[in-house]
């Protein structure tokens, strides 16, 4: 796996693990290793395509990391059983947030991770290959599109979605990747509330039911955490195309 000098002249393994820890989240050496490799990957790929604008390693650790595994006490209450496996897919992943760190964290899951540029789809199979990830595929393709296929529709446990849309647009996009009863973790900004009363027609018409609202302590107070609970079928009509989606909003 890949080093990266800066990562360690910062301490940053420490940083990642004692700030873990505070979250109940224990990383091993192997997964700490990961992260460390998955940092070296990001800031590479960043000088030949526009990946992120954060490429300090504390930043990266800080605002990429540790705010993409805050959701991973999610994933632990849904499983029944140590041997059980859970289905994500991240919509719009971007960089890999928060699907990649959650895979680390939670190696059992099969991820799915959906973007809809090819260049960004190069970059994760290689941070795959390179972290040594198995069951995660990496699928090129709109989100609004794909979650009208048969393949697709209504075959996760979970959604997530660090994607910069409004809460409407995130859950319409969302909505029908995930089973009846299954969880769509929606990573917001300190927007969250006002864009919670704008998302009321679409948690009625989407059937997503937001059961809570989770703030790590550890983490700044931008990072906030809205969960919802999918309680009937998503209606066929949803998602609609992006431009009725980002102008005639739920």
């Amino acid at each position: 796996m890949k080093e990266w000098t800066e990562w360690k002249e910062k301490d940053c393994t420490r940083l990642l693990r004692e700030s873990a820890e505070e979250m109940d989240v224990s990383l091993s050496e192997k997964q700490l290793a990961q992260f460390e490799a998955y940092a070296a990957l990001l800031v590479e790929w960043n000088e030949k395509m526009n990946l992120t604008t954060i490429t300090d390693p504390v930043e990266i650790v800080q605002k990429h990391f540790l705010d993409s595994i805050s959701g991973a006490s999610f994933l632990e209450d849904m499983r029944d059983e140590e041997e059980e496996t859970l289905s994500l897919i991240d919509v719009g992943t971007g960089a890999g947030f928060p699907g990649i760190p959650l895979k680390i964290v939670c190696p059992w899951i099969e991820l799915t991770l959906l973007d809809a540029l090819q260049k960004r789809i190069g970059f994760l199979e290689e941070v795959v290959k390179e972290l040594e990830l198995e069951e995660v595929t990496c699928v090129h393709g709109r989100a609004e599109d794909l979650a009208h296929e048969e393949a697709f529709r209504e075959q996760y446990d979970i959604a997530c979605s660090r994607a910069v849309a409004t809460l409407p647009a995130l859950l319409e996009y969302c909505a029908g990747y995930v089973r009846v009863g299954g969880l769509f973790l929606a990573y917001k900004g300190p927007s969250l509330m006002e864009e919670l009363t704008q998302a009321q027609g679409a948690m009625k018409k989407l059937h997503m039911e937001m059961i809570m609202i989770h703030q790590e302590i550890s983490l700044e107070n931008e990072h906030l955490l809205a969960v919802f609970e999918k309680t009937a079928e998503t209606s066929l009509q949803y998602p609609r195309k992006q431009s009725k989606i980002k102008n005639d909003p739920l």
